[in-house]
Formats: structure tokens, sequence, C-alpha cells
């Protein structure tokens, strides 16, 4: 990757070009974000670029992120700090701003989040089973996962059978978005289709890896 930035996650829109075609787009407060640390080959290992994002008053934070926030050159820490793997990483110091304006009108970006959190489902909502028939000899419950195995060989469930459970809730990406606009002066980029988490969540936007050709 070579463009990367942190922003939040506002709601969802529509954007209509001059033919009247409408585009769904999802509204992002991206930046601006700083350059907290730059690690290198030599003494970290790796080449990455450490942003930090959402400046936060010191009670809301910890010593340990207050102090490391400090040594990057700000005067406050930040509520989410990220580390990306740029291609021209060494050409980053620390201090540096990070704006929208680094993606332009056109770009691919690949968006990532924590998906909405559902809870405890069953089967059918989690992984969109089909209901039990609803005619006589199914029981009182017609939302049940079914039969789980093949009689008494090997009379166990097996791994990776798709049943009820925690649904929801963990880190996703959406591949290949296209930049629709970029705000500068309100540091807003729209991004066609959806994102996921729920408004107000932290994303974090990347140049696409997987580009369509």
């Amino acid at each position: 990757m070579n463009k990367a930035i942190i922003g939040k996650k506002l709601g969802m829109s529509q954007v209509f070009t001059e033919d009247g075609t409408v585009i769904p787009v999802t509204v992002i407060q991206a930046g601006p974000c700083h350059v907290v640390q730059v690690k290198n080959q030599e003494k970290d290992g790796y080449s990455a670029v450490q942003l930090g994002y959402d400046v936060i008053p010191e009670r809301l934070s910890n010593k340990p992120n207050i102090g490391h926030c400090k040594k990057g050159g700000l005067k406050l820490p930040v509520r989410k700090l990220q580390e990306f793997k740029l291609i021209d990483a060494g050409s980053y110091e620390t201090g540096n701003k990070i704006n929208c304006d680094i993606f332009t009108e056109g770009d691919i970006v690949d968006i990532t989040g924590i998906s909405k959190g559902h809870g405890f489902s069953g089967a059918i909502k989690r992984w969109n089973q089909h209901r039990l028939k609803e005619s006589h000899g199914t029981g009182p419950n017609v939302r049940t996962a079914g039969s789980m195995g093949s009689t008494s060989t090997p009379a166990r469930v097996l791994p990776g059978k798709k049943l009820p459970g925690h649904y929801g809730d963990k880190k996703t990406t959406v591949l290949n978005l296209k930049v629709v606009k970029v705000d500068a002066g309100k540091n807003v980029l729209l991004v066609k289709g959806a994102v996921p988490g729920a408004k107000g969540s932290i994303v974090s936007v990347i140049s696409a890896v997987k580009v369509k050709n």
C-alpha cells in the first residue's frame, strides 16, 4: 500500500451525477492524522508508519499512551493508534500531519472496521439458513438448527458446522471501493457503497491491495 489514513464513519448519503444517476455513498471523516512513530528496518526489523487519530484529553487516556504521544510530538494523546506498512515509509517524519487530500476522486480503496454486533443469534439470522417446515410433525419450533449429522457415524457434530453463536462485532474489510468525492476543507471522503461498522465507529482507509482490472 502507498496511502493510508484513519477516520470515523459518519453515515450514508447519496450523490447525483450529471446524467442523474444516484450513487449511494458512505461519509467518512478522514483525518487529520499525526505521524506518531516511524519504524525502520535497522531498528525495528520492518518499515512502517504509526498514525494517531482523534486527539483526546489526558484524563481519558493512560500514562503509557500519553508518554508515547508526547514523544511523537503531540501535546495531547490520541484515541486510536495504528501502524501501516507503506511503501515509502522512510519519507515520513514524526510530527507530520496527514489529511484526506492524499486521496483523489476515482481512487480505489480498502476500508477496515469493526462490524455491528448482533449478540447471540440463531442459525437463520447468522448464516441465512432455511427454517423447518411449518406443517405437521416438525414440533413447536421451526427456527431450530435441525439435523446435526449422519445417524451413528460419526455420531458427533463435525467441526466447522454453522450453528447459533456470537454474530458480528469483528474486524471486517471491504475491498475495492471507489472514492466519489474528496472535501479537503472538511476532511471528508465520500466512498461508493457500504462500510463496516456503526455510525461514529473508527475505520481505516488504505489504497486497494487487490485492484480489479
